[in-house]
């Protein structure tokens, strides 16, 4: 389940042997494991997760034609990142797709090219990019600001996440799911933002999209006020490990990151105004919604209360608890593809919309409505975040 990134839903297909199964049920998300594999949920014996559509139909027809456009995406391999990349193929945009080299990123760059000639859209674009390497990350923006220099680039979708992750030092030695999900993120904005500015100064605009959760905030007794010793080289001294779905130390440090996110948006807005720039930042949650998210969490050991539960419980549970994917993917897309969004607007299923800094379930399903402004994410934070990031990637992201 996410609480941030989730999986390709109604427009499925079927992966090769020992994949996911996909099956082609219109408005629905569903997946079934092959034998003895991991299903959505964790688990060896899950047969299916079936969850109709309820309000993508509706949106999807709303969603202006995107010809002329470049949109850049992180971790479109699968979930919300990839059902991102095609409904902007369909709309005509040039997608490019910035993934760890992978048997499913090949997959997922066949597949949206069929998309892109069906919908007589610019071929996609593959761009390799490993968010735990900062080495990657430079490569990775070099290559776009090499592909993309006479067309700037419209649209940069930081999707890419892991959530329940230990106490992990990168090679970089930072936290590996604060690298993942936000610094490598920072990097490769600041890296890429003359494409943003070439893009802007052709076409009147660009934006930055980023992809939170409704664990940027948690309950008690987990902290939820930002600290910057989670972005700082600290990796692997940030708590130790825990193996409770939500709770400990593992769930701590991805609050951290998910609340980063929304930060990371409302200081790029403040600096974006302050400098007259056309260019905007948003921001978007998924609500909640079956994930490969959740299986890398439950592989690296952050949800074995939840793994020893009888499948079917678990699935019973899981499935009250989510929408579809089509459903928890429209907030990055109406981020990435609503003219009439405005810079720091936070797109989501709004939950009880009451401003608390609790954390909400009801934010777990919905439309993509303006949520109230993320209090949580203040002016303070603002400045700590972008001074810590500037440090760890050692990049000055100058606006």
């Amino acid at each position: 389940s996410h609480i941030g990134s989730s999986r390709l839903g109604s427009r499925g297909r079927r992966d090769s042997p020992g994949g996911p199964v996909w099956l082609p049920y219109a408005g629905r998300s569903c997946v079934t494991s092959p034998p003895g594999k991991m299903g959505c949920c964790g688990g060896k014996d899950i047969k299916e997760i079936s969850i109709k559509s309820k309000h993508f139909p509706e949106f999807r027809k709303g969603l202006q034609p995107m010809p002329g456009k470049v949109v850049a995406i992180t971790g479109c391999t699968s979930g919300t990142g990839r059902c991102c990349a095609q409904v902007c193929a369909e709309l005509g945009a040039k997608v490019v797709l910035l993934n760890r080299d992978s048997d499913r990123a090949v997959d997922a760059f066949e597949q949206l090219k069929g998309v892109a000639t069906a919908s007589g859209a610019p071929a996609p674009v593959h761009v390799p990019c490993d968010l735990q390497s900062f080495s990657s990350v430079r490569q990775a923006a070099a290559k776009l600001n090499e592909e993309l220099q006479d067309s700037g680039l419209d649209v940069l979708c930081n999707n890419a996440g892991i959530m329940g992750f230990g106490d992990i030092a990168t090679k970089d030695g930072c936290d590996i799911q604060m690298q993942t999900n936000h610094t490598s993120h920072f990097l490769l904005t600041a890296l890429c933002f003359p494409l943003l500015q070439k893009a802007a100064e052709l076409r009147g605009g660009a934006r930055i999209v980023n992809h939170s959760s409704a664990a940027r905030k948690m309950d008690p007794p987990m902290d939820n006020k930002f600290d910057t010793k989670y972005v700082l080289k600290n990796g692997g001294q940030l708590g130790g490990d825990s193996h409770k779905m939500f709770k400990g130390a593992n769930f701590q440090r991805y609050q951290q990151t998910k609340l980063a996110n929304v930060i990371f948006t409302y200081a790029l807005r403040d600096k974006l105004q302050a400098a007259g720039s056309p260019i905007i930042a948003l921001v978007a949650h998924p609500g909640v919604a079956p994930t490969t998210l959740a299986d890398t969490m439950f592989a690296a050991g952050g949800g074995n209360d939840v793994k020893t539960m009888p499948t079917g419980v678990r699935n019973m549970i899981f499935a009250s608890m989510m929408q579809s994917v089509e459903d928890g993917s429209m907030g990055i897309i109406r981020c990435c593809c609503d003219p009439a969004a405005k810079s720091g607007n936070f797109f989501g299923p709004v939950g009880k919309r009451d401003g608390s800094a609790r954390h909400d379930k009801k934010e777990y399903k919905g439309k993509a409505d303006l949520l109230l402004e993320e209090k949580l994410a203040d002016e303070e934070s603002w400045t700590a975040l972008w001074s810590a990031s500037e440090e760890v990637t050692e990049c000055k992201f100058a606006i």
